[in-house]
């Protein structure tokens, strides 16, 4: 054994004894000094809870200023003619998402959920939006389709929503990317 780790193992296993031994000495009874110490201890755990809060407010307001910030949202009505598996959402020829969706997740997009798939920044400018879905079709056939939408962006926030709907006149799925104002 090299003489270092015999150094190092001495004063470790003399570490190891008295945390066993302090281990099974019973806890104190309580006192009025240990039950105001543990509501300070609660106090600051609060003030630490909110000051995260605060902190992850602000990261999201610099890292997304409302000026260049755009957000993708997915919906569907219906679903008879479409059962979503996932999408990918590509911004100037550049992958931004990819996500593949749960059955709980479809449901509650069914049930008249919107899930936000993207959030990001672009500056201002005309810039194309492609969207792929991939799922199950009629009869249980695989499906992908694509959605294909130019996008203006000025100033201010931008969101976009991709809406999932049955057409019924052609016995199948819409797919349509819709600009909110």
């Amino acid at each position: 054994m090299r003489p270092w780790i015999k150094a190092i193992a001495i004063p470790l296993a003399t570490l190891l004894v008295l945390a066993t031994a302090r281990a099974e000495e019973p806890a104190p009874p309580p006192t009025p000094e240990r039950s105001t110490l543990d509501a300070e201890v609660q106090e600051l755990r609060r003030e630490v809870v909110d000051l995260n809060r605060d902190l992850f407010m602000l990261e999201e307001d610099l890292l997304f200023p409302a000026s260049t910030q755009i957000a993708v949202f997915v919906s569907m009505d219906v679903g008879t003619f479409f059962d979503l598996d996932s999408v990918q959402i590509r911004i100037d020829d550049k992958e931004v998402a990819n996500y593949l969706y749960t059955t709980r997740e479809r449901e509650a997009l069914l049930r008249g959920g919107v899930h936000r798939i993207w959030v990001g920044n672009m500056k201002a400018g005309e810039h194309e939006l492609v969207a792929f879905f991939t799922g199950k079709g009629t009869h249980e056939r695989d499906y992908r389709r694509g959605a294909t939408q130019t996008i203006e962006k000025g100033v201010g926030a931008k969101y976009v929503e991709l809406r999932i709907s049955d057409r019924l006149r052609k016995l199948q799925p819409e797919f349509v990317v819709r600009v909110w104002e």
